[in-house]
């Protein structure tokens, strides 16, 4: 055995009994494949000359050991860099449409009328208070300067009496002229009955300014005094569109006004 293989007595025990358990298992593990290998596996290296020892069956293909015959394992090449994708144009912002012009709000109407001095003891609207109530619907019939004519959602009719009488007897006299205004309005005025509610009060809403009306007073003057409560209280409700404002009107621009001729020089 010559200087070069030279080994240890028992790196040659071990290496021969590695050698052999490799040899017994061809068709095992074909890792260091053509080295001589240890007990635990390792390529058995040559003492003193820092060079692995070959078996039979090594071939310069099988130099694949890391630290044998001068081969080192090949560096990975390096991961390929994530290139970022170019970033996303911002989006630009949607035109908004133009807003459409806003439908004038409806206008809410409540008005109401007391059609007063009804004939004591009577459920009859007077002359006076037929005129009343015919200029006062008229006027809510008809367009002004702030809103178009009134259309009517409901109308409320209240009968009314004085306080001399019994309750009972003065709240079947209320309603009783609360019908005869509803049948005015539906037969004189053609207002939908389908919009008219009534009700009878009696005596119970007094017009504020009778309180001075004074029971020692005799009973002609007491009775006219009272007049103000014997009445019929007739109350609208309903909308109407608000008259659109005109659009104002351009400034017109002064004429521009024409160049003085010039005035012929006198003659000498």
């Amino acid at each position: 055995m010559s200087s070069v293989f030279k080994v240890s007595l028992a790196g040659v025990a071990v290496a021969t009994i590695a050698g052999c358990a490799n040899m017994g298992n061809p068709g095992g593990d074909f890792k260091n494949q053509g080295y001589l290998l240890d007990q635990y596996g390792q390529v058995v290296m040559a003492q003193g000359y820092g060079s692995c020892v070959h078996t039979s069956d090594w071939t310069p293909a099988r130099a694949t050991v890391e630290g044998c015959d001068g081969y080192t394992k090949p560096v990975p090449p390096p991961p390929p860099k994530v290139v970022a994708p170019p970033p996303k144009p911002e989006a630009k912002p949607e035109a908004k449409p133009e807003a459409k012009p806003k439908k004038p709000q409806p206008i809410n109407i409540t008005e109401k009328i007391e059609l007063q001095n009804i004939p004591f003891d009577k459920a009859v609207l007077t002359d006076d208070n037929k005129k009343e109530l015919s200029e006062f619907l008229a006027d809510l019939r008809k367009a002004n300067k702030e809103r178009s004519a009134t259309t009517f959602g409901a109308v409320v009719v209240t009968g009314h009496t004085d306080r001399l009488g019994s309750i009972p007897y003065n709240m079947k006299l209320s309603e009783r002229r609360a019908v005869v205004a509803k049948d005015h309005l539906v037969s004189a005025e053609q207002v939908d009955p389908k919009l008219i509610f009534w009700e009878g009060k009696g005596p119970k809403q007094p017009i504020p300014v009778t309180k001075f009306c004074d029971n020692k007073m005799n009973r002609k003057q007491l009775i006219e005094c009272l007049g103000p409560n014997r009445r019929v209280t007739v109350e609208v409700v309903g909308t109407a569109d608000p008259t659109p404002k005109p659009a104002a009107k351009p400034e017109a621009k002064p004429e521009a006004k024409p160049e003085a001729k010039p005035k012929p020089e006198a003659k000498p």
